[in-house]
């Protein structure tokens, strides 16, 4: 029966398309999504489809841009700019400067179905480059959200230094994402602290422990809480929180938002010398922090398409403190609420929060759901298709996104 499943799933393949206001130019992209997987990054392959006669000894070039934007835009006064736009690859596409170019199993079927008018491209993200991150507005907001977004803009032009018209350009937006590893490990995270008081003896204590290091989005996070109370104060309720830690490196700001909470006084009050144990089970959600100004999302595609930032990583041998970009982390947040005089006890236990890795049974899950949820919007990866028949392609138009189209 899993066997038939999977058959309906590739028997077509999407493709993603967008053309120039005149007509002239289209570009094709396989998927929007690329993935960094730490020691190497998918790279952005697609395929021009260009209208010859009208190029009349013109070139088309296609860009790798991305636009890093650490301010809002209504803040931008006196030619104060608050982003930055860089070019981080670029290659002349019509005519062909490298005829020798190893072909990915997209651009070949592209290819062959297109014609002849049809010329590959491929650009490979640099090292280090950060993810993809919108940090979400608020209704007051204007303009564009602060965040790091990547487009592929293709142009027509004399020069590859010429500046492009709107008519004969086309900009798509794309994100760049990052996935767990293979293997969530063994660890568990925990933390342990405790707090005294100046004018009461004993101590209470608080015991945290996650049941996993590594959470897919949408998971359920399980935080195994103990309570010990060797002091002659109370307990009155306990919070747990999962915190989102967002630092903008551009102008070194650091912040942070609870996405997801839960209160309880169950147990409640833990009086002088008993204990508690007890189990929160909180799920963080980008659905649920629609209304909160700051919140890092993965990109900022679709309304339906939005997940809570992954975390952020890096190689083997790199600093954490050298990534660039918009930096997330998680953590989950207990309190412990020991009254007005003794005030509370707080710690934090670090976990990270990402999209399961490729080929794994939880990645398998996780796209059928996204399945469920949006049936016109599979995603469809190159190993899926890469033996299927040429004919067997669906093109689906770029919708005007929410990056705005050059001047």
């Amino acid at each position: 029966m899993l066997d038939y499943l999977a058959l309906a799933f590739v028997v077509a393949v999407k493709v993603f398309k967008k053309t120039t206001p005149n007509g002239k130019v289209t570009v094709y992209l396989g998927k929007r999504d690329f993935i960094d997987h730490i020691d190497y990054c998918d790279p952005v392959d697609g395929v021009v489809v260009v209208d010859t006669e009208y190029l009349k000894g013109r070139k088309v070039y296609s860009q790798l841009v991305t636009t890093y934007r650490f301010g809002r835009e209504e803040d931008e006064i006196m030619g104060v700019k608050f982003t930055k736009e860089m070019v981080i690859g670029q290659e002349q596409v019509v005519p062909m400067v490298n005829a020798k170019m190893e072909l990915t199993p997209v651009q070949e079927k592209l290819l062959k179905k297109l014609g002849p008018n049809a010329f590959p491209f491929t650009f490979t993200f640099p090292e280090m480059s950060p993810s993809s991150v919108t940090l979400q507005p608020s209704d007051e907001d204007q303009g564009k959200p602060m965040g790091v977004e990547y487009c592929v803009r293709t142009y027509v032009a004399d020069n590859e230094d010429d500046k492009s018209h709107k008519r004969s350009s086309v900009t798509l937006a794309i994100k760049k994402l990052q996935h767990a590893p293979a293997s969530r490990g063994r660890r568990l995270p925990s933390s342990l602290v405790s707090k005294g008081f100046t004018f009461s003896n004993g101590k209470i204590s608080l015991e945290v422990t996650l049941d996993k290091e590594i959470y897919y989005h949408g998971e359920k996070v399980a935080a195994n809480i103990i309570v010990s109370n060797n002091s002659r104060k109370s307990v009155r309720n306990i919070r747990c929180m999962v915190v989102q830690h967002v630092e903008i490196t551009m102008i070194n700001s650091q912040f942070s938002r609870h996405v997801a909470s839960l209160e309880s006084r169950e147990g409640c009050p833990v009086t002088p010398g008993a204990s508690l144990s007890k189990t929160f089970y909180l799920v963080p959600l980008a659905r649920s922090n629609k209304d909160i100004r700051g919140v890092a999302l993965d990109g900022h595609l679709k309304e339906d398409d939005v997940n809570l930032a992954s975390s952020t990583l890096v190689s083997e041998g790199k600093c954490p403190a050298e990534a660039i970009g918009i930096v997330v982390s998680y953590s989950v947040r207990v309190k412990l609420n020991c009254g007005t005089l003794g005030g509370e006890l707080v710690t934090d236990v670090p976990f990270k929060l990402l999209h399961p890795a490729e080929g794994s049974t939880e990645r398998q899950r996780f796209n059928a759901m996204k399945k469920m949820q949006s049936i016109e919007r599979h995603r469809y990866e190159n190993s899926m298709y890469a033996n299927e028949e040429e004919d067997n392609i669906v093109f689906e138009d770029f919708a005007r996104l929410r990056m705005n189209e050059p001047e």
